[in-house]
C-alpha cells in the first residue's frame, strides 16, 4: 500500500470531528494544561502559509501534553468585529455579518485541513451576541468601579459614595481626573443627582472625556495609532487629522505600576516586556507649575504644569513649549500671534503622534506671545508651541532647557531663543553639546557643588515651599480611548438620561444587539453609523429597544451611537474559553477554579502594546473585583517569528512602460514592480502571457528579454497579499499533504525567528514521510508487516536516543531540531531493516504531535482501535544508551588493521588474550611472538612485533 496522504488525512479529520477526539474534559481529575494561540481576524483572503506557524507549534505542544496525561484545553475562535468587514459592506452593501460568516467558514475549512487538535465545542466569535454580552458586562463593571490607591485595587463604586457621604473626598486617594474638586460631605449631600453623577464620572474606571484622537473623515471613524501610517489611514490611505472628541475612556493609568510589576511574575519574551515597560514609561521627577504673566490682552493668569525628571536643571530654563493641542494654547495666545498659531495648530493636526515622535530632524514651532513666570527666579519665560511636544505625553508641556536637552537646544537655535551658558561654569559650544548634555546645571547661589540627586531634592523643597511643585512619579501611559465611530463593533450598553448623562442598561437586558442600518457610513450630520438606525432608543419602563420616534427623555432615551474598539473582544476571550456556554457568568467558579490561567500562549510580538497590555489590564480589574483567581492570565508566552515570502520583481525603466529582464537592469534607473509569484518558474523566468492575462494593463508594455526569456529578481520580505508573494496552504496540502506542511514549517528554523519560505524544500520532508511509511510496509506492493520479536540493541539505542532528543526539543520549543532527529532515526532504522513492533509502535506515538494523520493511520494498522492522540508518551530509558561493549581499533606497530568488539567489563589481561587469539591477529603476526602488547581499556590495543 502506497502512502496516500489525501485519503489518510481526509479519513482522520472526519474521525476527529465525529468522535470529538480533542474535546477537553470538565470536570476532570487529570491535571490541566491550557494552551492557546491568538485567535485570527477572519479576512476574505483566508490563510497563507505564514499564518499557521504559531498554530502548528502550539498544536505540537498540546498533543505532547495530552500524551503525558494532561487534560488539554486548546480552543480556537475568531476576532470577528473590525473595520475591514465594515469597509467591504460600505463598498458592496453586503451586511458585515454575512461576509464575516463566509470568511469564518473559509478559515474553519483551512484550519481543519491542517489537522489541529482544537476543541471546537468552545469556539467563540467576538461578533456573536452571546459572546459580546460579556464584553458589555465587563464594561459595565468598569463603569461601576473606582480605583482605591490605599488598597491598590479596584472597588465597587458604592463604597466611594459611602466615603463621600461620610466625609467628602478629603483624604481619599483615588485614581481620578486631574481637575476633580475638593468637597465636604455636606457639599456632596447638597448636590443634585445629575451633579453627583458628573462628579462620579471623574472617578469611574470607564468614563466620558474629551480626548485627542486620530480622526479619519473619509472613514468616518477614530483610528488607533497603529492604524495610521504617514498621516493617512492604513486601510484606504485616507487623510487623518488630530481632533478633540468626546470619547469613552478606560482608566488604565490606574494600573500603570501594577502592569509594570506584573512583568516580573510572567515568563514572557524580554523584548516584549521591554516594549510594555517603555510604553508605560515610569519616570521619577517633579511636577512644576509655571504661571502665565497677565498683560494688556490677557488679565487672567493660568497655571502651566510640567513634569521633569531633572528638576535640578530648572535654572537652565529659557522658554516653555506646549503641544499644539494643549488646552491653554487658545487661552494664552495673544491677538498678534493668533493667525500664526491657528495655522500651525491646523498643520500639526494632520500629523500623527507616531510621526512626530519619530521626526527628530524637523524643527518647527510658533511663539504664542505669552510669557510665564519662572517658579524660583520670577523671570519671564516665553511660551512657544512645537510639535515635538505631545498632548498625550506627560502634561503636554515642557520646561525647555536647551543646554541639557537636544530637541530643546535645536528648537532654541532655530528660533534664536537665548541659551543660558550656566553649565557647570562652562560656556556651551555647539559642537560640544552632546558631550555636555545631561551634566548638572548649577546655580552658584543655590545648588553649587551639589550632586544631581541632592540638587534635585533642594529644588523640590524650594518648589514645595512656594506651592509651585512637588516630587512625583509620572507615567507615559495614557488612558485608553474606547470609542469607535463604526457600525461593526460591540454596542455600548448605555443610554443618555434627561441631563445627557450616561446610564447603564440593567444587566439582565444584555446583550444589547446591533440594530439593522441601511447605510454603514456616518450620518449626514456626522453622527456614527448607528445614527442611521431607526430603532435605537431605550424604553426604561418596558426595558426594550424601541423606535427613535418614541424618544421623550422621560421614559425613552437615546442609546449610545459609538461602538467599542477591536481590542474590546480580545481582552478576556481566554477566560471565556473556559466556560463558553455559560449564560449566567463570564466563567463559573468551578471552571475558573480548575483551568485558572493559560499555561502556554503563542502569538505575534506586534500585539505587545495593544492586545497584550489591555488584556492584562482587564485581567487585573476582574481579579480585583473577585471574578478571577489570578491577576496575570498567561504564565508563558512565546512570540513566533514570521515566515517571509520570496517576492518576484520586474524592473521598469523609470518614466517609461519598458520592462527589463533582470540581467539587463544593472546600471539602469528602474522602478521595482512586484508580480504574482505563481507566474514565475523555479528558474525565475516570468510567464509573460500569464502576466498579461493576470493584469491586462501589461498588454501594451514593452518587455526586453535576455537569452530568449524574461527573468525577474527576487526579494525576501513579509508575506502579504499586496506583495503578490502569498503561498496558499491549500495548494501545499493538495500536493504534499498537511503532515508535510506541518513538519516543514517547523523544520524551517527556530520558532521565534523569521525565515524565508521555499516551496521546493517541501519535497525533502515529504520524502521523509514516505520513508517513514515504508518502515511499516514491505515488498513492491508495500504490504504492512511488523514483527513481534525482540528488537536489536542498535535499534533500541536509536529509539531511545530519539525519544530523549525529541522530548528535550519539545520542552525547549526547538521543533526544528526535532524534525532533524526524526529524519536521522528513520534513516538508521531503514539501514538496519527494523521491523520490530517494540521499536515502531512507540515511534508512532512520538511523531504524532508533528504528523498526526500518518500516525493515526499507522496506529490503526498496528492493530489498535481508537485514536493514538491520548496514548501514553514513550518513556526514555537510559539503559539502552549505556554502552556495554567497545569497538576497539586493533593496531600493529601503530597502524590500525581491523576492529574488534569486546565487552567493556573485560580486564586488561582478558582483552589481550582475546585479541591475540583472533584469526586476523595470527595472520598479521605470521607465527611471530609480539614484543609487547599495549592495552588501554575502553580505547585501543596496539601490538608491537
Amino acid at each position: 500500500m502506497q502512502y496516500n496522504f489525501k485519503e489518510i488525512e481526509s479519513r482522520w479529520q472526519q474521525y476527529w470531528a465525529e468522535n470529538k477526539t480533542f474535546q477537553a474534559e470538565f470536570p476532570s481529575e487529570k491535571p490541566k494544561f491550557y494552551t492557546l494561540t491568538m485567535f485570527p481576524y477572519p479576512s476574505g483572503a483566508g490563510l497563507h502559509v505564514g499564518h499557521p506557524l504559531g498554530y502548528i507549534a502550539c498544536d505540537i505542544y498540546a498533543r505532547f501534553k495530552r500524551h503525558q496525561g494532561f487534560n488539554v484545553l486548546q480552543p480556537m475562535g475568531y476576532d470577528s468585529f473590525g473595520l475591514p468587514a465594515e469597509q467591504y459592506a460600505i463598498q458592496t452593501g453586503q451586511h458585515p455579518a454575512v461576509t464575516t460568516e463566509a470568511n469564518i467558514n473559509r478559515y474553519r475549512e483551512q484550519l481543519d485541513e491542517l489537522g489541529f487538535s482544537y476543541d471546537w465545542s468552545r469556539e467563540v466569535r467576538t461578533s456573536d451576541p452571546a459572546y459580546y454580552r460579556w464584553t458589555q458586562w465587563v464594561f459595565m463593571q468598569l463603569f461601576d468601579s473606582w480605583y482605591n490607591r490605599d488598597t491598590d485595587r479596584a472597588e465597587p463604586l458604592h463604597t466611594l459614595v459611602e466615603k463621600f457621604e461620610a466625609g467628602g473626598n478629603a483624604g481619599i486617594r483615588a485614581a481620578c481626573d486631574a481637575d476633580t474638586p475638593d468637597f465636604s460631605a455636606a457639599r456632596w449631600k447638597s448636590l443634585s443627582e445629575a451633579e453627583k453623577q458628573r462628579l462620579l464620572l471623574k472617578y469611574r474606571l470607564t468614563y466620558l472625556a474629551e480626548a485627542e484622537v486620530n480622526w479619519c473623515p473619509e472613514l468616518g471613524t477614530v483610528l488607533a495609532n497603529d492604524e495610521v501610517v504617514n498621516g493617512v489611514s492604513e486601510r484606504g490611505g485616507f487623510p487623518v487629522v488630530r481632533k478633540k472628541m468626546t470619547q469613552w475612556m478606560m482608566r488604565i493609568t490606574a494600573y500603570a505600576q501594577r502592569l509594570l510589576d506584573g512583568l516580573d511574575q510572567i515568563d514572557w519574551p524580554q523584548p516584549l516586556k521591554d516594549a510594555q515597560t517603555n510604553w508605560i514609561g515610569r519616570s521619577v521627577g517633579a511636577s512644576v507649575t509655571f504661571r502665565t504673566v497677565p498683560d494688556a490682552h490677557q488679565q487672567e493668569s493660568f497655571d502651566i504644569e510640567v513634569f521633569t525628571t531633572r528638576p535640578d536643571t530648572i535654572f537652565g530654563v529659557s522658554f516653555m513649549t506646549l503641544a499644539p493641542e494643549h488646552d491653554l494654547v487658545s487661552k494664552i495666545t495673544t491677538p498678534g500671534q493668533q493667525e500664526q498659531v491657528s495655522a500651525y495648530v491646523e498643520a500639526t493636526s494632520r500629523r500623527s503622534e507616531r510621526e512626530r515622535m519619530a521626526d527628530v530632524k524637523t524643527v518647527s514651532g510658533v511663539f504664542t506671545g505669552a510669557y510665564a513666570s519662572h517658579p524660583l527666579t520670577g523671570e519671564k519665560v516665553p511660551v512657544w508651541i512645537g510639535d515635538y511636544v505631545l498632548a498625550g505625553y506627560g502634561t503636554g508641556a515642557v520646561m525647555a532647557v536647551p543646554c541639557g536637552d537636544q530637541r530643546d537646544y535645536d528648537f532654541a537655535k532655530q528660533f534664536g531663543i537665548p541659551i543660558p551658558n550656566i553649565f557647570e561654569g562652562v560656556s556651551i559650544e555647539e559642537e560640544a553639546f552632546e558631550d555636555k548634555a545631561g551634566a548638572v546645571i548649577a546655580n552658584s547661589d543655590f545648588i553649587s557643588g551639589l550632586g544631581q540627586e541632592a540638587a534635585a531634592r533642594k529644588v523640590i523643597e524650594a518648589l514645595e515651599a512656594k506651592g509651585l511643585g512637588r516630587g512625583t512619579i509620572n507615567y507615559r501611559l495614557r488612558d485608553a480611548v474606547f470609542s469607535r465611530q463604526r457600525y461593526w463593533g460591540e454596542p455600548f450598553p448605555v443610554y443618555y438620561d434627561t441631563d445627557g448623562l450616561p446610564r447603564l442598561l440593567p444587566e439582565h437586558c444584555l446583550p444589547l444587539e446591533l440594530p439593522e442600518v441601511e447605510k454603514y457610513l456616518p450620518t449626514e450630520t456626522g453622527e456614527p453609523p448607528l445614527g442611521n438606525a431607526l430603532k435605537w432608543a431605550w424604553d426604561t419602563k418596558n426595558e426594550a429597544v424601541v423606535d427613535n420616534s418614541r424618544i421623550d427623555r422621560q421614559t425613552v432615551f437615546p442609546l449610545e451611537l459609538n461602538t467599542m474598539p477591536g481590542w474590546a473582544g480580545s481582552s478576556q476571550y481566554f477566560n471565556r474559553y473556559m466556560d463558553p456556554g455559560n449564560s449566567h457568568a463570564l466563567v463559573s467558579e468551578a471552571a475558573i477554579g480548575y483551568w485558572k490561567d493559560v499555561d502556554l500562549y503563542i502569538g505575534g510580538s506586534e500585539h505587545a502594546t495593544g492586545h497584550l497590555l489591555y488584556s492584562r489590564f482587564w485581567q487585573k480589574f476582574l481579579f480585583d473585583r473577585g471574578w478571577l483567581p489570578t491577576d496575570e492570565y498567561a504564565r508563558k508566552l512565546i512570540n513566533q517569528g514570521m515566515i517571509l515570502g520570496t517576492s518576484a520583481v520586474m524592473y521598469r525603466r523609470s518614466g517609461t512602460q519598458t520592462y527589463l529582464s533582470k540581467g539587463l537592469a544593472a546600471g539602469e534607473d528602474t522602478d521595482a514592480i512586484r508580480v504574482d509569484v505563481s507566474l514565475v518558474s523555479p528558474s525565475d523566468e516570468l510567464d509573460l502571457e500569464g502576466l498579461k492575462k493576470w493584469q491586462p494593463q501589461f498588454e501594451e508594455c514593452e518587455f526586453l528579454r535576455e537569452n530568449g526569456g524574461f527573468y525577474v529578481g527576487r526579494e525576501v520580505e513579509k508575506m502579504s497579499k499586496s506583495k503578490y508573494n502569498v503561498v496558499n496552504p491549500d495548494d501545499i496540502c493538495e500536493e504534499y499533504g498537511a503532515d508535510a506542511l506541518r513538519m516543514y514549517e517547523m523544520f524551517l528554523g527556530p520558532l521565534e525567528q523569521s525565515k524565508p519560505w521555499n516551496t521546493a524544500g517541501l519535497s525533502g520532508v515529504y520524502g521523509f514521510l514516505k520513508k517513514f511509511w515504508r518502515l511499516f510496509h514491505q515488498g513492491p506492493d508495500r504490504t504492512f508487516e511488523v514483527l513481534d520479536g525482540n528488537p536489536a540493541k542498535t535499534d533500541l539505542k536509536t529509539l531511545h536516543k530519539t525519544i530523549k532528543k525529541v522530548t528535550e526539543d519539545i520542552e525547549a520549543f526547538s521543533f526544528n531540531t526535532s524534525v532533524s532527529t526524526f529524519m536521522i532515526c528513520v534513516n538508521e532504522l531503514t539501514a538496519s531493516n527494523c521491523r520490530d513492533r517494540a521499536i515502531l509502535e512507540p515511534l508512532v506515538v512520538l511523531i504524532e504531535p508533528y504528523a498526526p494523520h500518518i500516525a493515526e493511520e499507522l496506529w490503526q494498522k498496528l492493530g489498535h482501535t481508537g485514536s493514538v492522540a491520548r496514548e501514553p508518551y514513550p518513556v526514555y530509558e537510559q539503559q539502552y544508551l549505556v554502552e556495554s561493549s567497545k569497538e576497539y581499533p586493533i593496531s600493529f606497530n601503530g597502524k590500525m588493521r581491523f576492529t574488534m568488539e569486546l565487552p567493556l567489563d573485560m580486564s586488561r589481561e582478558e582483552i589481550e588474550a582475546a585479541v591475540l587469539a583472533h584469526e586476523k591477529t595470527r595472520q598479521q603476526l605470521g607465527g611471530r611472538t609480539p614484543k609487547k602488547v599495549i592495552v588501554v581499556p575502553g580505547k585501543i590495543v596496539n601490538i608491537v612485533g
